[in-house]
């Protein structure tokens, strides 16, 4: 973690004498605030940090960084008009530093910071698969590296320069994950992070409300490439087999690599088996060499995130040695959980969240369970424009994978009409209006041998279904 002389130099380019207090931790949610640490006070639309900063003391912060005034009880030192001050003296703990802009002012600091930092930074962006391919990458690359990677969804214009702060001394890798909500994000969060790798998963529909076309998305996400630095320093590692992804080539100085289904992909797999819940079997093909693997991330779409992870290991130098016992030790097997009922009924939480594309990745993991197929799908948050399409999409393979489908939502009914159409008899099909009334169906009716998917964006808290039918075993 970072000293407080720097965090000074950070804000006003100052150089103290003294400030060699370690911070232990930078955070901006005052409970879970340990001893030692640095509270940042932001101000959001629901709450303001300010109101905590006395709270944060309590739990032994050291430092607060703030914006607003604060109580007389507490000290502060005021950076806002260094220029007049020749030199700066520190108050006594603990104590605030007054800035103009508390967010722009962490972002400065984990900016400086990373400056600091010698390291290797790999960025990754995409619709779907980005926490996955941060997990496995990091795993890969821990056989060789010390690696740290941003915890949870940390991945915006906070989280992560918090993560950069929190990183501390000693890392050889930082793995990141990258969100673009908005045009400039994401060369924003590059101009902190530094990265010298760029992984770009593929292009969806998610956030297409708010970002607009695919296109438009992709013009977001290729943000990444565009900052990485000339090759042979910088390398892109872009998903061939994805025409939007494929086609950031053109957008980089930096070296490229591409990975994919394909065999012209440079690092490519085929004869892909899916073992159902034991993980997957695959041949992995690189520089003309291929070697057959089992590794236990489930369904058949993570093949093509152990592509992105081998990727990176090999474009850091690890050997095939190095990357193989990375994925076959993988641990990586985010959010989808699967839980054994006593009924003897087979639960696979995979409440996350929801796009058509991962809801369909999901639908392909059942298709590969024996048992009695039901998939419990609800609405699909945020398409814009890709909506109907996106819910008839998922409709679509549903009425190919499962024996009873169980909609949830005003947009599951899209997903109930169309899997209908497309075959499946309406007596196995139910529509419900929210997450409560799909498990009251469930618990009652649910017997030995049956494999139920739960699938739905967030916002639906579909997740109480999965709470509401371990209770009932």
């Amino acid at each position: 973690m970072i000293v407080i002389k720097d965090i000074i130099q950070a804000l006003c380019g100052k150089v103290i004498p003294n400030g060699e207090m370690l911070l232990t931790e930078a955070g901006i949610d005052s409970r879970k605030v340990i001893p030692g640490s640095f509270f940042i006070a932001l101000t959001g639309e629901r709450s303001d940090g300010h109101e905590y900063i006395a709270s944060a003391f309590n739990n032994g912060a050291q430092l607060a960084l703030i914006q607003k005034d604060v109580s007389t009880d507490l000290r502060v030192l005021d950076l806002r008009h260094t220029q007049l001050q020749n030199e700066i003296s520190l108050p006594d703990f603990p104590f605030c530093i007054r800035v103009e802009d508390a967010l722009a002012a962490l972002q400065q600091i984990a900016r400086f910071w990373r400056e600091k930092l010698s390291l290797r930074t790999i960025g990754i962006t995409g619709s779907v698969g980005k926490s996955s391919t941060k997990e496995l990458t990091a795993e890969v690359l821990n056989r060789k590296f010390h690696t740290y990677k941003n915890p949870g969804n940390y991945n915006n214009e906070i989280g992560l320069p918090l993560t950069i702060l929190n990183m501390g001394n000693g890392y050889e890798c930082l793995i990141t994950e990258m969100g673009f909500y908005y045009p400039g994000e994401i060369t924003f969060l590059c101009e902190i992070a530094k990265p010298h790798v760029g992984i770009i998963t593929n292009i969806g529909t998610v956030h297409a409300e708010r970002a607009g076309s695919q296109e438009e998305i992709a013009k977001g996400k290729a943000e990444l490439v565009e900052a990485l630095p000339a090759s042979p320093e910088g390398t892109a590692i872009l998903n061939f087999d994805d025409p939007l992804v494929k086609e950031m080539a053109k957008k980089t100085k930096a070296h490229i690599l591409y990975y994919g289904l394909n065999p012209k992909a440079d690092i490519w797999a085929d004869e892909i088996q899916g073992m159902g819940l034991q993980g997957i079997q695959f041949r992995l093909h690189n520089e003309g060499k291929s070697v057959r693997l089992q590794v236990p991330l489930l369904g058949r779409h993570s093949v093509q995130t152990i592509l992105r992870a081998s990727a990176a290991g090999f474009i850091e130098g690890m050997s095939w040695e190095e990357v193989k016992e990375g994925l076959i030790n993988s641990s990586t097997q985010l959010r989808l959980v699967a839980v054994q009922t006593q009924s003897g009924a087979l639960i696979l939480d995979d409440t996350y969240n929801a796009t058509p594309e991962s809801t369909i990745a999901a639908l392909d993991l059942l298709k590969e369970l024996k048992g009695q197929k039901i998939a419990v799908l609800g609405d699909m948050l945020e398409l814009g424009q890709y909506e109907q399409a996106g819910h008839e999409q998922v409709g679509r393979r549903a009425a190919e994978v499962v024996n009873h489908l169980v909609a949830v939502g005003p947009r599951g009914k899209v997903i109930a009409e169309t899997a209908k159409q497309r075959g499946l008899p309406s007596t196995a099909v139910t529509w419900v209006e929210d997450a409560l009334q799909a498990a009251d169906i469930l618990k009652y009716n649910l017997r030995s041998g049956d494999v139920v998917l739960i699938k739905g964006s967030h916002g639906l808290r579909m997740d109480r279904i999965s709470a509401i039918l371990e209770e009932a075993a």
